[in-house]
């Protein structure tokens, strides 16, 4: 699917996402010429805004009509987002993202760090304006779990006896749990019953998962152009992604050992030999069988929610996150 084809997925919510992105634009601002040069930089750079999206799709197709809280918790998911990519960016050493350089790599590590705790602060700041104590609860819990999920990947670096079980902790909290957070955001603005706010958290931590498994995937048989990265930054950071797993668990001893090797000592050498174990093994289609595993456990989790154009969008929207780089 290509970019074009998901800014039609976002038709029904257009008009919400310009709001949004006006929002943006302004919170961004700040009396510190680098913030504001570094906000702009961020803005420019581009970015699906999935996140965000998911909030103003719950939300209306649970008939939200409460004013403008949707636009502001969209925003603060977003900047939430972006304060953990400035973040790993500087932990992964990274100097490419989507199709650009990094921020760290044009204003500086220190200069990352710090935007990145600004953009946290920010979004606290507008949470709080929404005035919803479960609102801040939901978020405060993300934010939390998402940095035990940075950390737990840190700590899985260069491990290569992580096994599929303990890769699923890491991007369920990592990745997912925001995508969970923003789902069950749109449920609680509307003040829906508490089946319906799970089942949109459930959609999301599903959805999530399915994405970042693919994004996984991608790192070994993407189109560098199409994902902005280089391929196999993963591997050359020490990451056991569940390709790398899954090509341990069903390859020969001896191509076991290269992937193992090429895990525990990092870099870009054992590239071809770690590309000819998953290719062995089939391990990009049975990784990307598990991702369209989540995403029907979330196309089952919306059955609950009346019939609209949004619910229908984020039924599109899975099937986007499980079939790009085909």
């Amino acid at each position: 699917m290509t970019a074009l084809s998901v800014l039609q997925l976002f038709d029904p919510i257009a008009a919400d996402m310009r709001a949004v992105d006006t929002l943006i634009r302004e919170r961004l601002y700040s009396d510190v010429v680098l913030i504001r040069q570094m906000a702009e930089y961020i803005i420019h750079s581009g970015g699906k805004r999935l996140r965000p999206a998911l909030v103003l799709f719950a939300a209306n197709a649970l008939g939200y009509r409460g004013g403008k809280k949707h636009h502001e918790l969209a925003a603060v998911v977003e900047f939430i987002h972006t304060s953990t990519l400035l973040h790993d960016d500087v932990v992964d050493e990274s100097e490419l993202r989507r199709g650009n350089k990094t921020a760290n790599a044009l204003f500086g590590n220190a200069a990352s760090v710090l935007v990145g705790d600004f953009l946290y602060s920010r979004a606290f700041q507008m949470m709080v304006n929404v005035d919803s104590m479960r609102v801040m609860q939901v978020l405060a819990e993300a934010t939390n779990v998402i940095a035990e999920g940075e950390v737990l990947q840190l700590l899985n670096c260069h491990n290569a006896d992580v096994t599929v079980a303990g890769y699923l902790q890491v991007i369920r909290c990592k990745t997912a749990k925001l995508f969970e957070a923003a789902a069950r955001l749109g449920a609680i603005l509307t003040e829906a019953p508490p089946a319906i706010e799970q089942a949109l958290a459930d959609f999301g931590i599903h959805l999530g998962t399915a994405f970042q498994i693919v994004d996984d995937v991608l790192d070994y048989s993407a189109d560098e152009t199409e994902t902005g990265k280089h391929l196999g930054d993963d591997l050359a950071e020490g990451k056991p992604t569940l390709p790398l797993i899954h090509a341990m668990q069903h390859g020969t001893s001896g191509l076991a050992a290269r992937v193992r090797l090429a895990i525990e000592t990092g870099g870009r050498d054992d590239f071809p030999a770690v590309l000819e174990a998953i290719q062995a093994t089939d391990a990009l289609n049975a990784a990307r069988s598990h991702a369209r595993g989540e995403a029907d456990l979330a196309i089952g989790a919306l059955q609950g929610l009346p019939s609209s154009v949004f619910k229908e969008a984020l039924l599109k929207l899975t099937d986007f996150a499980v079939s790009r780089g085909f």
